[in-house]
Formats: structure tokens, C-alpha cells, sequence
């Protein structure tokens, strides 16, 4: 039972959109007083639960994991303010955490696709060209919506990074998906890599750490969005440096991806391309981490309101999710201050509301 949560503070429905008087009544908002008394208050500004747009529970280092790390992951990213997940691809099936009332939503998208040994070992479904449709229909069907390609990572034989897929299969690809009502997005750390998915009519980019001045009016006229990580994009100087012995191109190449993440960001950002929060958690980023994502943005050159839109109003709505909307689920966060201005006050949550349960 849920009962009745009135929150006393200012409710942000919207970026710019701040209005008073919100309720939980078993489990769902209204902004109708009910008539019985509220069994809890709760004062502070109100927003939605977060969202962390590239995120992999039940996915680790090694590829599947165990129940009970899968359960840990879902309890770091809830306890950190993430309420809303899209799964970017894991092996374990993690359809009985969306059974759990008190772990985040996941919109779940099946497994990686990559190509064959073109990958981290034990993450993907390793497929040649010729077997890529099928292997699309597949995780499309599989998933909730959402297919997960690996659009490009080291050619060994190239030493340097390469795309995975002829720019013919890919639009093949992306065209079963779409016929099974999925969408796609695809892994992209290299500049030619994205024009090839542009053409295939791809819905999302990861990464995106090769996006330049000649790709953000097509993204901007396609609406395809970027989901940078950049606090996985950080990690770069590390792989260089691992891999600049045996190759010393692709070493150069990441190194050059990293130096100018920033200004691809606010580049995208003000041509008006979409950009949400995500950390791609689960290999090597640890889970519970969003709010140092929405840091990193604005740390990029986005203001505080929109580095944090970027993993609340605008990311639900993307998503086909509700917000702070009447008879929406219950699922918002209670900050100290305006989290607007204050980007700091979402790491110090005073309170977190899953389905009209209070969490903390």
C-alpha cells in the first residue's frame, strides 16, 4: 500500500515550467488535493526520477553477471536518483528486475550486435554481414523497443578504428528494425562511421566522439539525438595508452577523439541537436553515476538547466515516458535546492520516490 505523499515544495514539471501543490495517491501524481489527510510530506523541490539514457544492468566486465550484481547495479543507479533506464545492451535478462516494484524502470534493447570478434569478448552477438538483418529482427524482437548495433571498434588489421558493417547491410539493418517497430542506435567513436549511419537512417547515436561541423545539420533536419557518456569518454587517455605499443595509429586516433570532446558537444547543442544523459555504466563505468554524467555536460558547456533536461523532462518525453504529468507513475526526486541552478544538490537527494514508495 502507497497511500497518500503530498510534496510541499515547488514541483518543475518542465525545464521552465515550475508550479506548487503535487500529490502521490497509491502510487500515482495528481495535482487534485484528495480528500483524506497525506500519511507524508515531503518539502524540497520536486523533478522527475532521472534517466540514464545508456546504462547496462546486468551487463559486466566479463559480459553476464549474476542475479545479484544485476539486483546491486538496479539499487546503485536507484539510490544515486536514477529512476528511468534505457538498457544500451546486456546479456543477462533483466526482465525479472522490471517485475520489481522497488528497482528503476528498464526500457530493455536485447543484446549488442557486432561484428564477428570485432568486439569486448562475451558482450554481443557476433554476426558477418550477411547475417545482420536477421540478427536485427531478432534483438528487436527481443527487447522493448530498442535494437543496440556496434557501428565500429578496432580493425586489427587496419590498426585503427573501423566500421563494422557495409553501409548497404546497415540500412538493410535498420529497416527490419523499423518494420518491427523498434528503433536502433549504434555504438560510433569514429568521424566516417556516423555519415554511414545517417544514410541508413539510424535513430540514435552512443558516443558520437566523431561527430564534426559537416554531420550536426544532418542530425539536427534527421532528429537523430547523441547520448555522449562522456564519463566513459574520459577513459580514452587510458586506452591510448594501453594500446599505443602495438597500435600506435589507433592510440593517436583516441587520443584525438577525447581532446575535443567538449567543444563537439556544445557544437551539437547549439546547431540544435539532441543530447541526453547517459554513462554506459556496467564494464568498466560503476553504476550510480548520473549525476556526474549531468556534471560532465555542463562541465562541456551546456548551463546547469539544460545539462540536467538532458536526464529528466526532455529524456522522459524522448522515450515516450511521463514526467510529472496528471495520473503519471510516481516516480520523482526531492532536492534541497533549485537542482536548476544547483547541480549539486541532486548528490544530496533528500528524498526519492519509486511508484509512490518512498525510498529514502
Amino acid at each position: 500500500m502507497t497511500g497518500i505523499i503530498e510534496f510541499s515544495g515547488p514541483v518543475l514539471t518542465a525545464a521552465d515550467q515550475e508550479r506548487r501543490g503535487l500529490w502521490s495517491v497509491d502510487g500515482r501524481l495528481t495535482f487534485r488535493r484528495p480528500a483524506a489527510a497525506p500519511d507524508l510530506v515531503l518539502d524540497g523541490w520536486v523533478i522527475p526520477g532521472l534517466v540514464d539514457a545508456h546504462c547496462h544492468i546486468g551487463l559486466g566486465p566479463g559480459g553476464d553477471v549474476s542475479e545479484d550484481t544485476a539486483e546491486a547495479q538496479a539499487l546503485a543507479d536507484r539510490d544515486a536518483g536514477t529512476l528511468l533506464v534505457r538498457d544500451a545492451g546486456a546479456v543477462h535478462d533483466t526482465r525479472w528486475l522490471q517485475r520489481r516494484a522497488d528497482l528503476p524502470r528498464i526500457i530493455r534493447a536485447g543484446r549488442h550486435i557486432a561484428r564477428t570478434r570485432r568486439y569486448l569478448r562475451g558482450f554481443a552477438v557476433e554476426v558477418e554481414p550477411g547475417d545482420l538483418v536477421e540478427a536485427v529482427r531478432k534483438q528487436a524482437l527481443a527487447g522493448d523497443g530498442w535494437v543496440k548495433l556496434v557501428g565500429d571498434w578496432i580493425d586489427r588489421d587496419a590498426g585503427d578504428l573501423a566500421a563494422s558493417f557495409p553501409a548497404g547491410t546497415l540500412k538493410d539493418a535498420v529497416q527490419a528494425a523499423h518494420d518491427e517497430g523498434a528503433r536502433v542506435t549504434a555504438h560510433c567513436f569514429a568521424e566516417d562511421t556516423l555519415d554511414d549511419m545517417l544514410d541508413a537512417g539510424i535513430d540514435c547515436i552512443e558516443h558520437a566522439t566523431g561527430l564534426l561541423p559537416r554531420h550536426l545539420p544532418r542530425f539536427a533536419g534527421q532528429g537523430v539525438p547523441i547520448v555522449p557518456t562522456l564519463i566513459n569518454i574520459a577513459t580514452f587517455p587510458d586506452i591510448a595508452a594501453q594500446a599505443q605499443a602495438k597500435f600506435p595509429r589507433y592510440a593517436a586516433h583516441m587520443r584525438s577523439l577525447w581532446e575535443r570532446r567538449a567543444e563537439r558537444i556544445l557544437e551539437a547543442h547549439e546547431s540544435g541537436v539532441s543530447i541526453y544523459a547517459g554513462t554506459d555504466a556496467g564494464s568498466v563505468i560503476r553504476h550510480g553515476r548520473i549525476v556526474d554524467e549531468v556534471r560532465a555536460l555542463h562541465a562541456a558547456g551546456l548551463t546547469a538547466s539544460a545539462a540536467l533536461d538532458a536526464a529528466s523532462w526532455s529524456a522522459r518525453t524522448w522515450l515516450g515516458t511521463d514526467g510529472i504529468t496528471e495520473g503519471a507513475g510516481a516516480d520523482v526526486l526531492v532536492c534541497a535546492a533549485d537542482p536548476r541552478q544547483t547541480l549539486d544538490t541532486l548528490a544530496e537527494l533528500r528524498h526519492i520516490v519509486l511508484r509512490g514508495r518512498l525510498v529514502r
